[in-house]
């Protein structure tokens, strides 16, 4: 075709280029997953993939990347040495996310890439039980890994091969609390023994002192905040700025209180290029009754889709319904920050067959405590907990370190 003959084509050729990927880019802008939770997020993959939700399928090839001799291992987790039945079946299943495939960690390039840096976990022992997954998946790639601890910290490893420390700080509530017996002077309601003193603007000893040594790090906190463990006689009453908190807050309101008081610390005292992330709740697998109610979870296979909000949704009522009613209060505190918010809720329901149950490596562990539905084996799900989140570390400081 001859210069003449596209030169009056052209304008409108260039205007219908234009409205079509005006229109291409206001899809993909307004398209947003189900669940408030969930983000878009990059992989190499997809051009675009939410790896937060998405349906496990059964993989036969699929071997856990360590075993029963990680001596990284908390004992009662340790469900390979403990014989829990079903092992191999439990780590054959794969998370597969909508619209792509999630990479398994390769921990080789994982460490070549946080070479002399450093990642913390801080919450409560489902935080723990994520890091010893991380801490024996990555001593694949050094053998030389030391345990490792700090002041404040509850546990860790030293990978010397790559200078990398990962560490663990044990703040259940984030904030600091301490008992206080009952004493006639000091107006505890009656029939109490005594209360916790919960200060809502200072954070727990363990983790106050860490800002600048983490260069990734991994809160959370919700599965202490029940009645279980602060049964009324011992109460958590709340103070701000040294003085009880008037009228006192319930426990839930409490939670808030210290949500938006914790998140406030992070942004003000964690510097700006610390990579920030908030775990969602880990839920609970209880059926027949609670843990102190002879609940139980001997289940043989993940729950269907279908089974989640029967077992999960709180307008149900049911025993396991909190980890949804405090991923709402975190979410709304997270709001305009730059903590990153690390849904693996979801993809956790699914596995009311990958707990300890009764296999604690204790014969009266589950007299005492009751069949664990709460942690997870390992290896099993938190592996692939740590998939994600190297994902989401590989993607962000992949970038910014221009590889």
């Amino acid at each position: 075709m001859s210069p003449k003959l596209l030169s009056p084509l052209f304008p409108w050729l260039f205007l219908l280029t234009f409205a079509s990927l005006f229109f291409f880019y206001s899809f993909v802008s307004i398209y947003r997953p189900s669940s408030s939770t969930s983000r878009l997020i990059t992989v190499p993959t997809s051009s675009f993939c939410n790896l937060f939700r998405g349906s496990w399928v059964l993989d036969p090839n699929r071997k856990p990347l360590y075993d029963e001799n990680c001596p990284f291992h908390r004992n009662a987790w340790n469900c390979l040495r403990n014989k829990r039945e079903n092992m191999n079946l439990i780590n054959s299943w794969k998370w597969v996310p909508e619209g792509c495939e999630l990479p398994r960690i390769d921990p080789f390039r994982f460490m070549g890439l946080m070479r002399n840096k450093n990642i913390g976990f801080v919450g409560d022992s489902l935080n723990e039980n994520f890091l010893a997954s991380f801490l024996c998946i990555l001593r694949n790639a050094d053998a030389g890994a030391k345990k490792w601890k700090r002041k404040g910290a509850w546990r860790g490893a030293h990978f010397p091969k790559y200078n990398v420390t990962v560490g663990y700080h044990r703040a259940v509530l984030l904030s600091k609390y301490q008992w206080q017996p009952k004493q006639s002077e000091n107006g505890h309601q009656e029939g109490s023994e005594g209360i916790y003193r919960v200060d809502v603007d200072v954070p727990a000893d363990d983790w106050v002192n860490i800002a600048g040594f983490y260069d990734v790090l991994v809160f959370n906190t919700g599965h202490w905040w029940n009645y279980d463990k602060f049964p009324k006689e011992k109460p958590l009453v709340f103070y701000r700025a040294g003085r009880p908190i008037v009228p006192p807050l319930e426990m839930f309101d409490g939670l808030r209180v210290i949500l938006d008081n914790t998140v406030s610390y992070i942004q003000d005292k964690f510097p700006a290029k610390t990579l920030k992330f908030w775990r969602l709740q880990s839920p609970r697998h209880f059926y027949g009754g609670d843990w102190n109610q002879n609940g139980s979870c001997l289940l043989s296979k993940p729950l269907e889709k279908h089974e989640l909000d029967s077992w999960f949704e709180p307008r149900n009522n049911g025993v396991n319904q909190e980890a949804r009613q405090l991923n709402l209060l975190v979410e709304k505190a997270l709001q305009g920050t730059d903590i990153h918010v690390l849904d693996l809720t979801h993809l956790s329901e699914f596995r009311a067959d990958a707990h300890p149950a009764i296999w604690l490596g204790r014969q009266d562990a589950v007299t005492i405590w009751g069949q664990d539905c709460m942690h997870w084996c390992l290896p099993g799900v938190p592996d692939t907990w740590v998939d994600i989140l190297s994902q989401l570390i590989l993607n962000t400081l992949g970038r910014t370190s221009g590889s």
